[in-house]
Parts: C-alpha cells; sequence; structure tokens
C-alpha cells in the first residue's frame, strides 16, 4: 500500500509540515525526515533515485533535485523509526504521499541508509577570508559542519563550476596553499575533477570523507568575476550597471530606478555610499539583453539580484533607458575579467 493510505488525509498532513530535509543548515538540502503517528522518521535509500528526490524537492517548493546523491547517510544518520522503504515515484507527482512503497514502518534498514536530498534552491557553499561574496577560501556543509577543500588537482575548471553555482560569473582564478587563509576543523572535499560545464559541484568526480591527510596549507580557494559590475565610466565605481545572468552581461532600466536601488549597487560592489544616480544612457547605450527592469530595492538588500523587479529579461525599455550610478567610496573589485588570469586591487577615493 502506498504511505498516503493512513488515516489522515494526504492534504492534512502535507499542511502540518510532513516532510523535512535535515542537517545541512538550511531548508532545502538535508537527511529527508517524514511525520507519521506523532513522531518523525527517516526514509531508507533502497530504490530511491532522482525521480523519487524530485517530488521531495516540488513538495517542499525547493526547486528541482540535484543528481542523485550515492553517498549513504550524506547529511549522517538519523534516529527513531525508519518509516519508508523501496519508494517508487514516477518522478511527476506532487507529494511523496502519491508514490508507491510497501507501507508505513516496513523496511529492512539501518539508518546508515537514510536517504538524504539536495534541491537546487539550496547552495551549500560559501567563500570565506576574501573581499566580498565572491572570493575566498572554498567551504562547504556536510554533516552539519562546514569544512574546507584540498588542494589536490584543484583548478580553473574547478573553480568555474562553483562561480557559477553561486551566482558569482565568470571564474578568475583558482587558488591553491591556503591563499585565502587556512581553514578550521575538517577538510571535506578532495581530488575534485570537473569539467568546467557542470551546473554544480555535486555533479563534478570527487572524493568526499574527512581528508585527515590534508594539511592547513593546502586549502583550495577561489576568486569570480562577479555578477554586477559598472562599465564605461571614468573608474570601476561609476558607470552603466550591468548584470551577469544566464552566462550573458546584460543592463538595467532606468524604470522605477531610485537612490535605494544605487546604494545596494555600491554596496555591493564594495564601492562605499551612493552618490548620484545617471538616467538616459548618461554612460552611453549598452548593448545585448536587457535584463532588470522595475527594479524597487528597500536599500538594505546585499545584492540587486534580491530587489523585487520584474521577471528577468522582461522589460518594455531600450538600451537608451540603461541606468548608470556613481558610487563613493573605496573599492576593492576583481578587474581584467576578459583576461581570467589575475585579479588586481583598485583604490579609488570620488574627489
Amino acid at each position: 500500500a502506498a504511505p498516503h493510505n493512513s488515516c489522515q488525509s494526504p492534504a492534512l498532513v502535507r499542511s502540518r509540515g510532513s516532510i523535512r530535509l535535515v542537517g545541512s543548515g538550511g531548508d532545502c538540502a538535508g537527511r529527508l525526515e517524514v511525520f507519521h503517528s506523532g513522531s518523525w522518521g527517516t526514509v531508507c535509500d533502497d530504490s530511491w533515485d532522482i525521480k523519487d528526490a524530485h517530488v521531495v524537492c516540488r513538495q517542499l517548493q525547493c526547486g528541482v533535485a540535484l543528481s542523485n546523491q550515492q553517498v549513504p547517510a550524506w547529511f549522517g544518520p538519523g534516529s527513531g523509526p525508519i518509516w519508508l522503504d523501496e519508494v517508487e515515484c514516477e518522478g511527476n507527482e506532487t507529494s511523496l504521499w502519491s508514490c508507491s512503497s510497501p507501507g508505513w514502518g516496513k523496511h529492512d534498514c539501518q539508518h546508515k541508509e537514510d536517504v538524504g536530498v539536495v534541491c537546487s534552491d539550496h547552495v551549500p557553499l560559501r567563500l570565506s577570508g576574501g573581499e566580498g561574496r565572491c572570493s575566498g577560501r572554498l567551504e562547504v556543509y556536510h554533516n552539519a559542519v562546514w569544512g574546507s577543500v584540498c588542494d589536490d588537482q584543484w583548478d580553473i575548471r574547478d573553480a568555474q563550476v562553483v562561480c557559477w553555482q553561486l551566482g558569482c560569473g565568470a571564474a578568475l582564478r583558482a587558488d591553491g596553499n591556503s591563499v585565502f587563509g587556512a581553514g578550521e576543523g575538517v577538510v571535506w572535499l578532495n581530488r575534485v575533477e570537473c569539467r568546467g560545464n557542470e551546473i554544480h559541484l555535486w555533479d563534478c568526480p570527487l572524493s568526499l570523507k574527512n581528508h585527515t591527510d590534508c594539511s592547513q596549507k593546502e586549502h583550495a580557494g577561489l576568486a569570480c568575476a562577479g555578477n554586477v559590475r559598472l562599465v564605461d565610466g571614468s573608474n570601476s565605481c561609476a558607470g552603466r550597471v550591468e548584470v551577469y545572468y544566464k552566462k550573458e552581461w546584460g543592463t538595467v532600466c532606468d524604470d522605477y530606478w531610485y537612490l535605494a536601488n544605487t546604494a545596494v549597487v555600491c554596496r555591493e560592489l564594495g564601492c562605499g555610499d551612493t552618490s548620484n544616480i545617471m538616467r538616459v544612457a548618461y554612460f552611453g547605450p549598452g548593448s545585448g539583453k536587457i535584463w532588470m527592469d522595475n527594479v524597487r530595492c528597500r536599500g538594505l538588500e546585499s545584492s540587486i539580484f534580491k530587489c523585487p523587479k520584474a521577471t528577468m529579461g522582461n522589460h518594455n525599455c531600450k538600451h537608451n533607458e540603461d541606468v548608470g550610478v556613481i558610487c563613493s567610496g573605496r573599492l576593492i573589485f576583481f578587474v581584467h575579467i576578459k583576461d581570467l588570469q589575475y585579479m588586481t586591487i583598485t583604490n579609488f577615493k570620488q574627489i
């Protein structure tokens, strides 16, 4: 019998928060747990595949499932009952309860087989020790602990995948030798071997375990170009606003553009405070895509991408409406984007 043949209707169970992902620090990745008979329990990984994971991500409104993880108890073993085993979904169900299984509590598993799910809305990666969110020592979240990555075989192709996944544009550098300082604690990954076109780091061949053989002098880092820039100004803290989306730079329309928007852009680029808004293509019209329109930041957002706006690419503008800004302050920013080989640090002070 399918799991939803319990005394509670599927709609009622879902409304009570009947499935969850735990152990990742976020709601969209972790060990899968389901609520039944008054207690949370786990799901065994027997017969579990990407179709089952897709249903979980859809039910949690967390996007789509990433490639099926082959590491048992990726997010650690759970405790208590193991409620489900041999779950078989078609992949198009809206709820896990619409999938078949032997029934509640029927299994031949141990908690070391508890299944985990990673959905596309979860990013278990971060960069630490750099300037801004798009450069630094790479750290990954596993077993409820942040850990570093060893630099064995680490190269620009690996860095590129991380930059895409973090929404930070093109990779400028792949660093080893703990350039951004040594991390503390565990080293989770080593021998990462991406081709460079993967969508997520977990799609790459890699070694996941506690790598005690990696010294604190061997932690991997990287620098990305970022996904916002100012171009055609007198310096890197002034110019036409361009954003990077779907592997292409594009402009921003000046409809509803106010100082709060400029404040977010300047802060995101490390360019100090708001100075001015330059509408009607003050820095010249751009070319290609117009990615953003009707941007309405409150001024507290960490990125223009987090501000309310029209759907990316949806606009009623021409390039003679491309917005520009002038910021003030000290800039620490990656340049030479076309070179993609090195970074420079530029100091700019508004006169």
